[in-house]
């Protein structure tokens, strides 16, 4: 592989030994509603399988990338709750990325440095700020940042994102003395949404960014202080259940009253259409936190916890099997795997290289989406006979 210098370094997702107030993963949150960090410690810390998840796939792709370098790692499979092949195919495709940036690097540099799971600190701009950055690369005058996403439920991207440009600041803090950074590439590599987004910016322009905007906002946001504001950083906020900010925002649809399309404005539905969505996400929100509340023992005025429904189901499948069995009928029904689990028992490779010719992709239901976002646009019915007319005049 030629010579590169490697560090590994037990960093907070690993040692969980501490947390930080103002963590760069909860900075698009707090950059942008400072007090909501302050409100949401009085809340206790909810963990989703969802995370956890992600922290075995974590686990997963450092070791991958160790045994990639040839560096010293125990298998943490066997106490992994959620491995499974996707998985398994996610760690190594991350690792040979890696290892595709270091030889880019080398071609540049002899000896680029590697860091794994490298902790940083950035408390220069953000108090008590620190975190873990999934791997960091050094060579000739570039720092290069990469951080692993296993969800695929957002899409995340690389462009102004604040939790690579604190992990680049904390790199920053630690070797911009010892090499001469000149430029910093952000990267998230995101394999389950096949997202793999890039964002460069200059030294000069991340400092002066962590200066005139993470600075002021983190000091706003660590005393508690500044003006709570509604948004998608919403999502992830412990308070979101029961900020008023965000009950403000999305009643504001009631003065629409809910009317009917045909008595609405265009600029009336362009308007709800841009809050629906998180009116929709505030509703069902409210009735999980009533529910859970309910369920510890509040009373609601006007409401009751009730049983709800449920289907029947067999108490013990071998026994049923055997009892219909000795009856003298099968019991069973054959069925195909559907490909998500035909894609799991074959592996990736095996199944595209066996049934790539028998899987089509249908083309999906319309949908309207954001200008913003990256699916092309399709023709309609109009646009195409406004083309045709346009094209005979």
């Amino acid at each position: 592989m030629g010579k590169h210098k490697v560090n590994c370094s037990k960093g907070t997702r690993e040692a969980g030994l501490d947390h930080a107030v103002l963590s760069a993963s909860s900075s698009h949150r707090w950059l942008h509603c400072p007090p909501s960090i302050r409100l949401s410690e009085k809340y206790e810390d909810m963990t989703s399988s969802y995370a956890a998840e992600g922290t075995d796939a974590h686990e997963l792709c450092e070791h991958r990338l160790k045994e990639l370098l040839s560096l010293p790692t125990e298998n943490p499979v066997d106490s992994l709750s959620y491995y499974s092949e996707e998985m398994e195919e996610c760690a190594n495709s991350y690792a040979t990325y890696i290892l595709e940036l270091v030889e880019s690097a080398k071609a540049n540099c002899f000896d680029p440095i590697i860091l794994i799971e490298q902790r940083v600190d950035f408390s220069a701009y953000v108090p008590d700020g620190f975190g873990t950055a999934d791997c960091i690369i050094i060579s000739d005058g570039v720092l290069k940042v990469v951080d692993y996403k296993h969800g695929m439920g957002v899409e995340v991207s690389a462009e102004e994102n604040p939790q690579m440009m604190c992990y680049a600041i904390g790199a920053l803090e630690l070797f911009d003395g010892i090499y001469d950074i000149d430029r910093i590439s952000m990267t998230i590599y995101q394999p389950r949404r096949d997202n793999i987004s890039n964002y460069e910016v200059t030294k000069s322009e991340l400092l002066k960014w962590a200066t005139e905007v993470l600075q002021p906002s983190a000091e706003l946001a660590f005393a508690g202080e500044g003006e709570f504001q509604y948004g998608d950083w919403c999502g992830f906020c412990k308070a979101k259940h029961e900020c008023r900010k965000r009950a403000e925002a999305n009643m504001a649809l009631a003065k629409y009253d809910f009317e009917l399309p045909p008595t609405l404005s265009d600029e009336d539905i362009e308007e709800i259409l841009g809050m629906v969505d998180g009116l929709t996400s505030w509703a069902s929100d409210i009735k999980d936190y009533a529910l859970a509340r309910a369920i510890s023992g509040k009373k609601w005025n006007g409401y009751k916890l009730v049983e709800g429904r449920s289907n029947r189901k067999y108490i013990n499948e071998k026994s049923v099997a055997d009892a219909v069995t000795v009856i003298g009928y099968d019991p069973y029904e054959k069925k195909l795997l559907g490909i998500t689990a035909m894609q799991k028992l074959l592996g990736k490779s095996r199944f595209d290289e066996v049934l790539s010719t028998y899987i089509e992709k249908p083309k999906g239901k319309p949908a309207l989406a954001l200008a913003s976002d990256k699916r092309k646009e399709i023709n309609t019915v109009a646009n195409d006979f406004a083309t045709e007319r346009n094209e005979e005049n």
